[in-house]
């Protein structure tokens, strides 16, 4: 018998169909470790699953990856399932994957914790950006579903608060691929129309799946970028979804939300009374002070004798004028006497009076004051001065010292 030689190809496809007909590789749970783990421009995913003792190749078509809820990454410990089968034309078999699931944690909760480190690092949780809520807001936006309990609740509970508010729903799907794109729409729409002066949105309780359009990105940037304030409110108190981190207010449950987006009318008509009790206590006190300023100022004597201020001035005027010329007087007295002091101490000092007590002053021919008897010749006139009068006389003989007689 001539043996049959086979071609490559024939190979290949002959262990694709052993592999295809084995129904333990068609239906197949792998688990290991990522790597080198690819996404194509065209949507189709390439990974490797590995082991300490092995390894295996993997691929998850566009159709299939567009379900992930969670972002892979290389080092990520997951399950695979799918098929294992071999491309004839690599002759190389692979694990053709349908889903891929974290292990040890749900893929929607890996989801969650990888967005909020996103949103986080992006700054989208940052106090700085939440807006404050109005205290007394006149219209109110609520995107939620029509359909929940939810939504009458806040109605409920928003016209018992506060019935001068005026609500407008604004109705979206908020479970299922449809709902985080309507919910994005129905903020957009309220801001650009400003429907409200507040937003709420949410849903009531449920599963994580349930909840699951408030953890999308898409919502949570619309939230970000909202012009008006925004109220999350999901589900119940232990649920927590990305759109409370984002919002400017999250609410424990819907009813709660309506709690924070409005006062409450019977506080508010409380502190109104309150306050219009003590308008009117300060209003008394500040009239009663008036009246006995009032009463004080008609004790006043200028106004009861309006030509009083006018005599009280004029005494004060007369006594300013008797002051000013004590003033002057005793001024004039002062410089009077200054200069007798003065005349006096002058007129001792004056060479008159010397020459009044007997004594005579002689003058050279030039007219010089003689004080030596070297400042004359013999010969020479002097004019001497008395203290009446005087003569001229001619030197004789000058002396250093006259005989006293």
């Amino acid at each position: 018998m001539e043996q049959h030689i086979f071609g490559v190809a024939e190979v290949n496809q002959l262990v694709k169909l052993l592999l295809d007909g084995e129904p333990m590789l068609q239906d197949v749970y792998v688990r290991g470790e990522l790597s080198n783990y690819k996404m194509y421009p065209s949507g189709h995913h390439y990974f490797t699953l590995k082991d300490p003792e092995g390894a295996l190749r993997c691929v998850m078509f566009r159709g299939q990856a567009s379900r992930l809820r969670f972002r892979p990454e290389n080092g990520m410990k997951v399950i695979a399932q799918g098929r294992v089968t071999v491309f004839p034309r690599d002759g190389a078999y692979q694990l053709y994957c349908n889903s891929l699931t974290p292990e040890g944690a749900g893929d929607l909760a890996v989801a969650f914790e990888q967005l909020k480190a996103k949103l986080y690092a992006g700054g989208l949780f940052d106090p700085a950006h939440k807006k404050p809520l109005p205290l007394y807001p006149e219209k109110i936006a609520v995107i939620t579903s029509s359909a929940g309990a939810a939504v009458h609740d806040m109605i409920r509970i928003l016209r018992r608060r506060y019935p001068l508010a005026k609500v407008i729903l604004l109705p979206v799907r908020v479970q299922g691929a449809e709902a985080p794109p309507e919910i994005v729409g129905a903020i957009r729409y309220a801001n650009q129309w400003r429907v409200g002066d507040v937003i709420i949105t949410g849903r009531g309780g449920g599963s994580m799946e349930d909840l699951w359009a408030f953890n999308d990105e898409r919502v949570a940037r619309a939230i970000y970028n909202s012009e008006l304030p925004v109220i999350s409110a999901v589900g119940h108190e232990p649920d927590v979804t990305i759109a409370d981190f984002v919002a400017d207010a999250r609410a424990s449950t819907p009813s709660n939300a309506a709690e924070i987006a409005v006062p409450d009318r019977e506080a508010l008509r409380q502190w109104l009374s309150g306050a219009a009790s003590r308008l009117e206590r300060n209003q008394t006190a500040r009239l009663s002070a008036l009246r006995q300023r009032l009463g004080a100022l008609a004790e006043k004597r200028v106004l009861r004798d309006q030509l009083a201020y006018v005599q009280d001035k004029r005494m004060d005027l007369v006594h300013v004028q008797q002051r000013l010329g004590d003033l002057s007087a005793g001024l004039v007295a002062g410089k009077r006497q200054r200069v007798s002091v003065l005349g006096a101490a002058l007129d001792a000092m004056s060479p008159l009076k010397v020459l009044s007590r007997g004594y005579a002053m002689a003058k050279g021919p030039g007219g010089e004051i003689l004080r030596s008897w070297r400042d004359v010749q013999a010969g020479e006139q002097v004019s001497v001065t008395l203290g009446e009068g005087g003569f001229l006389c001619t030197v004789d003989e000058p002396r250093e010292k006259e005989r006293m007689i």
